[in-house]
């Protein structure tokens, strides 16, 4: 097996969020993959930075994807925490990399597109990922892609907790849009405690996007 990671750029009208950050130019939003642990509560949340929140939300209120929102908390330097619920017309994207068992890195928009890094157990995941996009009329574009000799602790940098936390969350749905495992399921699973399987898949996360994202920046730097 060789795990793939790309970057791959999305776009559609009807991808969550799309006209709100056409609306507010100077929006910059981001996933937070750490938050949402209840499946059933139908929210998702995600890291905004913008010049102007009022302006932001109103372009939430003309968006047609998004249904309930909440500005969550303000971490400062024009950057907050929103929590959104999506109406039945929106695409969400992360799914559909989730059925091609992906997990999804990190996201963020480029104007009134999206960038998602996306780890792919195999090339083939990453091909049929391309049919399912172009089958709901999303147009996807590969803006790079890297293999790896294999996703293990020497790889990512990974501690075997740490892998075996992300591994055990993967297949329990945990990282799905909605998600189908609470973190306590995960914990229980893992024979730890909540708090405790928290840290594991943050710090695992966080050890992955160093790897994915900061350290092919340097590279390509």
């Amino acid at each position: 097996m060789s795990d793939i990671k790309a970057a791959v750029r999305i776009e559609h009208p009807d991808v969550v969020l799309t006209e709100t950050v056409a609306h507010d130019r100077t929006s910059s939003v981001r996933s937070l993959s750490e938050a949402g642990t209840d499946p059933s509560s139908g929210k998702f949340f995600y890291r905004v930075e913008s010049s102007d929140f009022r302006r932001f939300e109103n372009g939430l209120r003309r968006d047609h994807t998004v249904g309930e929102f909440e500005r969550v908390i303000e971490t400062g330097d024009g950057e907050a925490i929103y929590s959104f619920e999506y109406t039945d017309e929106a695409k969400i994207f992360s799914p559909i990399i989730s059925i091609e068992n992906g997990v999804v890195l990190d996201m963020e928009n480029d104007e009134d597109a999206w960038i998602f890094t996306v780890w792919m157990p195999e090339r083939a995941n990453l091909a049929a990922l391309w049919d399912t996009a172009r089958r709901h009329d999303i147009d996807i574009e590969l803006l790079r892609v890297n293999q790896y000799a294999g996703l293990d602790a020497a790889d990512a940098g990974l501690t075997d907790t740490q892998r075996e936390a992300l591994l055990v969350a993967f297949e329990a749905g945990y990282f799905e849009e909605p998600r189908n495992a609470t973190l306590g399921e995960v914990a229980a699973e893992l024979d730890i405690s909540q708090p405790a399987a928290g840290g594991l898949l943050r710090r695992g996360i966080e050890r992955l996007i160093v790897s994915s994202l900061v350290e092919d920046r340097d590279r390509t730097g």
